[in-house]
């Protein structure tokens, strides 16, 4: 018996989202205080969902390191695997909201503590312990944490742990976008599976810095030209075996190694927040996973709880528990 159903790697923040929701960000008067960072999102995600769920990042010797672990706490995800790194800061991030599609995006993560994990932190998590290892590819972007996720990635295939790689594309967080291609690429050889949109896909094998456009600082949207069907077909021929693409309000994609494809509807609903829905998808596609369930049910379920939660105001705050994302399935079609 594994003791964690799932551990996520990666980034973690305080998230400081505007509440003028509409209002340009030059014109922001107040922020809402969330917790954020994919591979938390994901955790308190799939604790919502009924999984044991624990999370490896780091924080600093600062409040806002408290604010997160008082969230996880209550949240009942495991924090055992946290350390404190004195002389770094926790991250944060902070967003404007103009919804449908306009959300301008800044990260400050200089010295910041997640970058920090190392290979010790890593052994004291003991990834054989669970089911599933998620890390995130912004977790790749520095060192050590790059080389601490390339050690835990090891030690989940010698132990028999699928791993899942959030491709997690954000170019401000590489001195190259190309090197988070590089990167992400030698990482693949070691998962399973992999998640991504369509543009994280372009990045992870783009060949030109000029085929990327970041307007209005929305860092989390790029617009990347490329090929995506044969980017597809390229990260199929690394160890991954199952790719999925996240497509929005269009839904979701399951691409197999042995050339399946299973294509998977999504749900309309109004927009307020776009930030967060792939970390919820994230998080609703592990659970089906880790319940049996074929990969239709998996990524329709994920995009149930994408779709409920980009009609929120934030990200881990709002994630569904397993009876509101079952009822939103069946008042929207059912799987």
């Amino acid at each position: 018996m594994k003791k964690y159903d799932v551990i996520t790697y990666g980034r973690s923040s305080i998230d400081l989202y505007s509440n003028n929701i509409g209002s340009p960000f030059e014109e922001i008067k107040e922020f809402g205080a969330f917790v954020g960072g994919s591979p938390l999102n994901i955790a308190v995600g799939t604790k919502r969902l009924g999984l044991n769920s624990a999370l490896l990042t780091a924080v600093g010797n600062d409040m806002v390191g408290k604010f997160l672990l008082n969230f996880l706490k209550k949240e009942g995800v495991e924090t055992a695997f946290i350390p404190v790194k004195t002389g770094a800061r926790t991250s944060a991030v902070i967003l404007g909201i103009q919804p449908p599609d306009n959300f301008p995006l800044v990260y400050y993560r200089d010295n910041c503590a997640d970058s920090k994990l190392d290979i010790d932190d890593v052994m004291k998590a003991n990834v054989a312990s669970c089911r599933l290892l998620e890390v995130s590819a912004t977790a790749l972007s520095v060192e050590p944490s790059r080389s601490s996720a390339f050690y835990a990635a090891e030690q989940a295939v010698e132990n028999g742990v699928p791993v899942l790689l959030d491709l997690d594309f954000r170019a401000d967080q590489w001195h190259d976008p190309r090197a988070y291609g590089v990167t992400a690429r030698a990482f693949l050889n070691y998962c399973k599976m992999a998640i991504g949109t369509e543009e994280e896909i372009l990045a992870t094998m783009l060949k030109d810095p000029r085929q990327i456009k970041i307007r209005n600082q929305q860092i989390s949207a790029p617009e990347i030209t490329g090929n995506v069907d044969e980017a597809i077909k390229k990260i199929l021929k690394t160890g991954v075996e199952t790719l999925i693409v996240k497509r929005g309000d269009k839904g979701s994609s399951a691409f197999l190694k042995n050339g399946t494809v299973a294509d998977v509807p999504g749900f309309s609903v109004q927009v307020v927040n776009v930030l967060g829905a792939g970390d919820a998808f994230a998080a609703g596609f592990i659970y089906g996973y880790l319940q049996g369930w074929d990969w239709y049910k998996c990524c329709r379920f994920g995009n149930a709880c994408g779709a409920i939660l980009v009609t929120k105001h934030g990200c881990a705050n709002f994630n569904p528990t397993l009876q509101e994302a079952n009822d939103f399935i069946e008042t929207h079609g059912g799987f």
